[in-house]
């Protein structure tokens, strides 16, 4: 059965911070008790770099916990919608992407 889908791609860095909390805390915390989204990894990078172009990588002289961070998820496009709504309060303008997607579901 294919099923259609909205995947979601929330991009921040280990050293953001939410209201309450660690901004990754906060999103996880926020996808799965609130929204109940499908789906959910956190990817850590290794490197990368914003705007502002400033590099922050893993590296051995610097200890570093501003390694970029990947947050995907998906689910039905009315629950993806929803968390959007609320994610993209927590995070800057332009660091929320979603595209429609299909997926081949099971039958449960």
């Amino acid at each position: 059965m294919i099923k259609d889908i909205m995947l979601v791609r929330v991009y921040i860095s280990e050293a953001d911070h939410g209201r309450h909390k660690a901004l990754l805390d906060e999103i996880f915390a926020l996808l799965h008790d609130q929204h109940r989204v499908h789906g959910v990894t956190v990817f850590r990078g290794i490197a990368g770099f914003g705007t502002k172009g400033e590099v922050h990588s893993a590296d051995l002289l610097r200890l570093t916990v501003r390694l970029p961070l990947v947050i995907e998820f998906f689910d039905e496009p009315a629950v993806a919608e929803a968390a959007i709504k609320m994610v993209k309060d927590l995070v800057p303008p332009g660091h929320v992407v979603f595209w429609h997607a299909q997926c081949e579901c099971g039958d449960s």
